[in-house]
């Protein structure tokens, strides 16, 4: 680190993907830019514990940043990962009903879905779903063509490395301990193996889970202006040999999450999940007895899994500002006007489809900038 209150013209605190597409775009327009990242590396909470999916926009409500970002996101990240060498594949997904109830909300999702401007997707049934997935079972699905999945990781280090090569600095193990909103700048207290105290003018809060812990820590902020924390932890069973699948295979959704559903990493292994858990506090542990649960979901759509095929596998938590019997929240980003300062800018709940809509994001609070 730099010596005592050195001035960096803007901070962003977490290095998940979010935080990084902030700092790539932030650097990219000629800002000297500063991460902190408390972990030893980067994208080790949120950004590596979800499915790694390229959702196309099929679930949010028209006009919610959630519908516009995840695809405005999506297709500007097929763009990047083929520009790039990103590993990904646009695999495409089916969401099946597997009874006359589960139809009405497939049309009403695919209703949502041209709402939101998604491309190549239509309702498919009888011969040309088993065509699509002849070990499939359900009356109709959902296909969505442009779904796709991704290196998470890989993606990660590129927005690391175009931020670095246009001078971003990334410093992990150096957590934000707090810091006081003056005027015009505002004052941080850093740990890590040299602790310091810098200034800035302007602090971008991508923390993710730690969102709220940083907005606390900041004297001066008003606390009405930080919305409550809900925790939904997701866990994930991994499947011994291969599925008999070509796409993702996603249930109607129910209330809450998307359903426990089968994706499958670029190597073709194949996983399930997340159920949806509210908790209290921070914990990633898999309990195995839920086991029973997927297996009861899994073969509504797949009745020939084999018994004893799923093992404990991770867990992610979802960041959320809305919590139990409620709708799902849109992302809650919040520029100067929202947060109260000028030189301060929070983003809170980017849960699902951040991943998918990581560059839009990262565009949109770099503008909040001015």
């Amino acid at each position: 680190m730099r010596n005592r209150l050195d001035k960096f013209e803007a901070v962003v605190a977490g290095a998940g993907v979010i935080g990084l597409s902030v700092a790539r775009s932030l650097a990219l327009r000629g800002r000297e830019v500063l991460v902190l990242e408390s972990e030893a590396g980067i994208g080790q909470g949120t950004s590596s514990r979800n499915s790694e999916v390229l959702h196309a926009g099929l679930y949010y409500p028209q006009g919610s940043l959630k519908a516009r970002f995840c695809v405005e996101g999506r297709r500007a990240l097929y763009a990047y990962c083929a520009e790039r060498g990103v590993p990904h594949r646009r695999c495409g997904k089916l969401v099946v009903a597997t009874s006359d109830d589960e139809v009405k909300s497939l049309e009403a999702l695919l209703a949502r879905a041209r709402a939101n401007g998604v491309e190549d997707i239509a309702l498919v049934d009888g011969a040309d779903l088993a065509a699509l997935e002849p070990n499939l079972h359900g009356i109709r699905a959902l296909h969505s063509g442009s779904t796709g999945i991704v290196d998470g990781h890989a993606l990660m280090l590129a927005y690391q490395g175009d931020a670095e090569n246009a001078g971003a600095l990334v410093q992990c193990r150096t957590p934000l301990l707090g810091g006081t909103l003056d005027d015009n700048s505002i004052r941080l207290r850093i740990g890590g193996d040299e602790p310091t105290e810098i200034e800035t003018k302007l602090l971008v809060n991508a923390a993710g889970l730690g969102a709220w812990d940083v907005s606390r820590s900041l004297n001066g902020l008003d606390p009405n202006t930080v919305p409550p924390r809900y925790l939904a932890r997701g866990c994930y069973f991994s499947m011994s040999g291969r599925a008999p699948f070509r796409h993702l295979i996603y249930p109607v959704p129910p209330a809450g999450g998307l359903g426990i559903h089968l994706t499958f990493d670029l190597g073709g292994q194949a996983r399930f999940g997340p159920d949806v858990e509210w908790i209290d506090s921070i914990d990633y542990s898999v309990d195995p007895a839920r086991g029973g649960a997927f297996y009861a979901a899994i073969r509504r759509y797949w009745p020939e899994l084999p018994e004893g095929a799923l093992a404990p596998d991770y867990a992610g938590i979802r960041p959320r500002t809305t919590g139990p019997g409620e709708a799902t929240g849109d992302f809650t980003i919040q520029g100067p006007a929202e947060t109260g300062h000028p030189c301060y800018i929070a983003l809170y709940g980017i849960d699902s489809p951040g991943l998918t809509s990581s560059l839009a994001i990262g565009g949109y609070a770099a503008g909040l900038a001015g």
